[in-house]
């Protein structure tokens, strides 16, 4: 079954308000409500997200143009990175490069890549089984999840050069086509805007 990974777009970014609490920006929102009018995602969807803001932001857009609810699973959330809370930008980058690095360690205290990996695999895997033949799946989440969906669903080691800001737009707003069953990736990460009606067929 062809399922859409779709990550959120740009957030608000504020240091005083933990990170799974950001939502989408103005050019985020702006994005996701384009996205959602283009048709791409068929009437007959059915649409997953974690349960950050941000994602379902993007969820929610998108459910409101084809009159669909949103299943929210926090099992589908980010990489827990609450250990160390906000990072300045060049900070974070440096330890996501360790994250996809070392994916059996935790670094600063995050959860590991290989554990958020099992733990996104068994969450789509579960949304995918109560999913009607025919019907589409959509998951709106985030960028290291999807990356390490990515990776198992590909047969591809854990690696940083796998993730949306180094082959799609370094904003969010990505998208890869997969089938979890058959264990294969019908496309890389690529901008939502790429995205052609017709991806399901």
């Amino acid at each position: 079954m062809k399922a859409l990974y779709l990550t959120h777009p740009q957030v608000v970014i504020d240091p005083n308000v933990p990170t799974p609490r950001w939502g989408l920006n103005a050019k985020g929102l702006a994005r996701a409500r384009a996205f959602a009018a283009s048709g791409v995602v068929p009437d007959a969807a059915m649409i997953f997200s974690s349960d950050e803001t941000k994602a379902t932001d993007l969820a929610g857009a998108i459910a409101a143009a084809i009159g669909a609810e949103v299943i929210v699973d926090p099992a589908m959330g980010e990489n827990d990175r609450s250990s160390t809370g906000f990072l300045a930008p060049e900070q974070f980058e440096a330890t996501a490069d360790r994250f996809f690095a070392e994916p059996g360690q935790s670094i600063e205290g995050w959860e590991t890549a290989s554990d958020a990996q099992a733990r996104i695999v068994t969450a789509v895997r579960r949304a995918l089984d109560n999913v009607l033949a025919g019907r589409p799946a959509v998951f709106c989440g985030h960028g290291a999840v999807g990356t390490l969906l990515k990776c198992f669903v590909g047969s591809r080691v854990i690696a940083r050069d796998e993730d949306q800001r180094r082959m799609a737009d370094p904003g969010g707003g990505n998208a890869f086509v997969f089938d979890l069953e058959a264990m294969e990736l019908h496309s890389d990460w690529m901008p939502m805007e790429a995205l052609a009606p017709g991806w399901f067929d």
